[in-house]
């Protein structure tokens, strides 16, 4: 049996060794082997202590950075980076670099760039604002009565808009089985989710207000296959999966019958490439009287997160689905910039609503191709920007 002043005189302790150090003026990462440092970094779960780290000495901040430490934090964080291809800083010219000289200073270059983005990003996933991250409502699987009944109606917070209700509804199905989805574009291309509500459809003019909820639902985060330009429109009836790639994939959560706002909370945020969602609501719980159809209703839909731009942005790169992430700011202040298309669809929304009103009422209204719509766009795209 060991005694124990044998132990402590023949094999030092850690933090006497590191004391030692200290005492002496030496840097105590001289006196590990690598296997240990990086275990002891890689228990580093906050990005502020790796930040603290690499502003130690030049030795740190070598060490973080040669060994990609802040991208290895971010991974662990957020799963989906593992399809990474590389980072970039669009402010810094490339060729430059390069023709500097030798591939060491391109290579350490590079991986700077990459301890600074990452760095960031961690940052920023903690720190930026939380608020509502939808940009605006891509498609729906069915629609029952377009454009009344649209997808576009779940991003108003409202039961109803002047005496309409507002709502989406799916075509009748005669099982209950019969899943639906609904795809909305997120207000960043890069952006961390942390939860998801939705709120069922009581149909209050219909006898005994029935609820209109889904058995329960699922997300999928992800991006576009093909430019969303023209190539979805309303009513979108047997839905193309593959015009998008869906990256990630949460467990379901039940639904319930209630006309309220559900919360569901993801366990985890979740890093969203691509800013894409598509919300899965699995199988149907209420029959309408009238034609004994089961029906899947939303009043409105809301994502909670953490938009990441401007600060940073994204390129697909098809066909394999990895991404370039482009860090483009690295400003904690740097306010984010509304978007003319997203307001100008509000706007829509808005005269849509004052259209039915005005229908509803008996009022004729004219359509009118206005030819100098372009025109009208940029001034307003211009003035946006002011």
């Amino acid at each position: 049996m060991f005694q124990k002043g044998k132990i402590q005189r023949g094999f030092p302790s850690f933090s006497s060794t590191i004391s030692s150090a200290m005492g002496s003026g030496m840097d105590f990462f001289n006196w590990l082997d690598y296997d240990v440092l990086m275990k002891i970094l890689l228990c580093l779960d906050d990005p502020a202590d790796l930040v603290r780290v690499s502003s130690v000495s030049r030795t740190w901040r070598h060490f973080v950075v040669t060994n990609g430490l802040s991208r290895q934090l971010c991974v662990r964080m957020f799963p989906t980076l593992h399809r990474l291809d590389h980072v970039v800083e669009p402010s810094r010219c490339v060729k430059d670099i390069a023709e500097v000289g030798c591939s060491r200073y391109v290579e350490d270059e590079n991986l700077g760039v990459e301890h600074r983005a990452f760095a960031f990003l961690a940052r920023s996933c903690k720190t930026f604002p939380l608020r509502d991250c939808i940009g605006e409502a891509i498609c729906a699987s069915s629609t029952d009565n377009y454009p009344d009944e649209s997808v576009r109606n779940t991003l108003e917070p409202h039961e109803r808009v002047g005496r309409r209700p507002s709502y989406w509804s799916s075509k009748g199905q005669t099982t209950s089985s019969v899943p639906e989805t609904l795809v909305y574009k997120l207000a960043s291309d890069v952006c961390v989710v942390s939860e998801i509500n939705i709120k069922p459809f009581e149909a209050y003019f219909q006898w005994g207000s029935p609820i209109y909820s889904a058995k329960s639902v699922r997300f999928r985060f992800g991006h576009p296959n093909v430019p969303l330009d023209g190539t979805m429109s309303e009513p979108c009836d047997g839905f193309s999966a593959e015009k998008f790639t869906w990256t990630y994939t949460t467990a379901e959560f039940p639904m319930a019958q209630e006309n309220q706002l559900q919360n569901f909370k993801l366990p985890e945020p979740v890093l969203c490439i691509g800013g894409m969602l598509m919300i899965e609501l699995l199988g149907r719980v209420q029959k309408q009287t009238m034609d004994g159809m089961f029906y899947i209703c939303i009043c409105h839909v809301q994502v909670v997160g953490r938009p990441l731009s401007p600060a940073f942005g994204v390129e697909i790169l098809e066909p394999s689905g990895h991404f370039t992430l482009k860090a483009l700011s690295y400003d904690p202040t740097l306010p984010e910039q509304p978007s003319p298309t997203a307001y100008l669809q509000g706007r829509i929304r808005d005269l849509e609503q004052i259209l039915n009103l005005l229908r509803d009422q008996g009022v004729v209204v004219e359509e009118y191709d206005w030819n100098g719509d372009e025109e009208v766009d940029d001034e307003f795209e211009e003035d946006f920007a002011l």
